[in-house]
């Protein structure tokens, strides 16, 4: 596995489009021991609302990355490390398969002008395989996703993504609930060098503990924003005390 994203265990998903608890800031996630944050959601993103977080997130020293949900929604910054841009796989809506990402190369290629390069850094920038499995969350029916997948299915879907498009991440994402952990290392175990993300229903230390003996890395969301850094604390503490992680 290599990247930037190789030593990740763990990682904080900042929704702009959400306030922080009371009193919270985004050097206090920081400070949660993270090894990363990754700017990004799915509903309700706007540039300015991704400027503003990147903007509060740039002070601290951990990883920034965006993953923007549409082309409007990126910002570009030489605060950022780079760019996630999600690719799913099971999407039912073709858009979020290639059809939003051609739109924004060819936003930022009819922007360019002889005074003005192109914005968008291919050395900063990679994709994500995204199988969704949720159908209740946003993202599902935001791309019309296929959730009604097996494990098997999932395996799949992941070989497919590392083997015919070359991708260096896929993404098992539950958004909002709790997933099959034994789906999650089906995935896993097809995969030879892409990182295997894992995201949805992280709450504790014994929830990040499970995910991340099957993932390489645990993504906390809306756990930031509802229950706080101490509880992102104590994920941080499960992901990278899963004892029983898989070798690669």
């Amino acid at each position: 596995m290599t990247g930037p994203w190789a030593g990740w265990e763990h990682v904080v998903k900042v929704d702009p489009d959400k306030a922080l608890r009371d009193g919270e800031t985004f050097a206090d996630v920081a400070a949660t021991g993270t090894d990363a944050v990754i700017v990004g959601g799915t509903t309700g993103m706007t540039e300015a609302k991704m400027r503003a977080a990147v903007d509060a997130c740039a002070a601290s020293d951990v990883p920034l990355y965006i993953e923007p949900s549409h082309a409007a929604a990126v910002v570009h910054s030489s605060d950022l490390d780079g760019y996630l841009v999600p690719i799913v796989l099971n999407a039912g809506d073709v858009a979020w398969t290639t059809g939003a990402h051609k739109e924004w190369v060819r936003m930022d290629r009819a922007n360019a002008t002889e005074e003005r390069e192109r914005e968008i850094d291919w050395s900063r920038t990679h994709t994500e395989a995204y199988i969704v499995l949720n159908p209740d969350a946003s993202v599902a029916e935001y791309t019309r996703a296929d959730c009604d997948l097996d494990a098997a299915e999932v395996a799949a879907y992941a070989e497919v993504a590392e083997r015919m498009l070359g991708q260096p991440i896929v993404y098992v994402e539950y958004s909002g609930t709790f997933g099959d952990p034994e789906t999650v290392a089906a995935a896993r175990d097809a995969l030879d060098s892409a990182a295997l993300f894992y995201g949805g229903g992280i709450h504790d230390y014994d929830s990040a503990r499970e995910m991340a003996a099957v993932a390489d890395t645990v993504v906390v969301g809306d756990l930031v924003h509802e229950d706080g850094c101490e509880a992102v604390r104590e994920t941080v503490r499960g992901a990278k005390g899963a004892a029983e992680r898989a070798p690669r």
